[in-house]
């Protein structure tokens, strides 16, 4: 049971700002597979494509708002093309664009040109959730569900974050096996829940079980897990990435 294992480096944007070649060169020798981006740090294709070429880690996806894709989509699906990602993912939809509001047809329109627009340049694209979108339906479903049952499964994939799934009160286990064939990148993310509020952990030091998702997620089609982590309250950025990497790997073997 082995996937490969790669790095959201927003989890480590500060770093990666300051000295995105450094950065990429450490999460390498930690023995990342690969990293999901989420922006571009200054950096031109060319300098991002050679950068991660010469440090041995592979652009698996890339995080890039809708509002970005709809402004020039031709270039924006492009760029990742041409830095070799193979998905495209909207990491968030706001409160007008998601479920009831007044720009939802419009988002789910928008979904498909830009599906369509990455699968001609050879990807796919992907939706990033939190755990607003676990509210309900007036039928009694997650909103989630009904986004997804929206979109032929051909044009939108998942990339389900099991924290946010726990947290908007889901079985991360149970989602993944629901979305069985549709989840090809996974966010493995941990968390706390302290004073009512959600902390963000490594991964292995809070409630979402390491051991009992990632099988899961492979057998339910994983071609990547995602280690993110936004927030670092307990730990540095580039120690809590080794921890989280050293957690997720001793549950692929």
């Amino acid at each position: 049971m082995k996937v490969p294992v790669a790095a959201q480096v927003y989890s480590v944007r500060e770093e990666a700002a300051a000295d995105f070649e450094k950065t990429m060169q450490q999460l390498a020798d930690m023995g990342y597979d690969g990293v999901e981006l989420a922006g571009l740090y200054g950096k031109s294709v060319e300098e991002i494509r050679n950068c991660l070429k010469r440090v041995g880690l592979q652009a698996v996806s890339a995080h890039v708002p809708i509002d970005e894709l709809k402004m020039d989509m031709d270039k924006t699906v492009q760029i990742y093309q041409e830095i070799g990602c193979k998905y495209v993912v909207v990491p968030y939809l706001n409160q007008e664009r998601w479920y009831g509001g007044s720009q939802y047809q419009e988002t789910l329109q928008l979904m498909e040109k830009i599906s369509e627009k990455c699968a001609q340049a050879g990807m796919e694209l992907l939706y990033h959730n939190h755990n607003f979108e676990f509210q309900k339906t007036p039928e009694g479903g997650y909103q989630l569900d009904a986004f997804y049952d929206t979109i032929p499964s051909e044009k939108l994939k998942t990339e389900l974050d099991l924290c946010w799934v726990k947290v908007g009160g889901a079985d991360p286990v149970t989602y993944l096996h629901q979305y069985s064939g549709r989840c090809p990148v996974v966010h493995i993310k941990d968390f706390i829940v302290k004073d009512e509020e959600v902390v963000l952990v490594a991964v292995g030091d809070g409630e979402v079980d390491a051991q009992a998702v990632v099988p899961a997620a492979i057998e339910s089609g994983a071609q990547w897990l995602v280690v993110e982590q936004d927030s670092h309250t307990y730990g540095s950025p580039m120690e809590n990435m080794k921890k989280s990497l050293n957690c997720v790997k001793s549950c692929l073997y």
